[in-house]
């Protein structure tokens, strides 16, 4: 999977990951390979993403939106957020 994680002036990470764990406004949620298409608002919390290696990035935020389409991940943040 492709992920992306984006602010308004900036591409903060960019990679092909085996999985990324992220604070939805309803309950934090994983999203993995094949993963149904979704949108959803984030809350604060922490985006976890883990590497094909197993190593685990981590990101506080303080709310975003993420979208799922095709193994391909966008996750939007603020500045406000770092």
């Amino acid at each position: 999977m492709q992920i992306e994680i984006l602010t308004p002036e900036s591409l903060l990470y960019s990679g092909d990951i085996q999985q990324v764990r992220v604070p939805g406004t309803s309950g934090s949620f994983a999203v993995l390979h094949n993963h149904a298409p979704i949108m959803s608002t984030l809350e604060k919390g922490q985006i976890k993403i883990t590497e094909h290696s197993g190593e685990n990035i981590y990101f506080d935020i303080h709310g975003g939106v993420i979208q799922v389409t095709k193994n391909i991940i966008t996750i939007l943040i603020s500045t406000d957020n770092l």
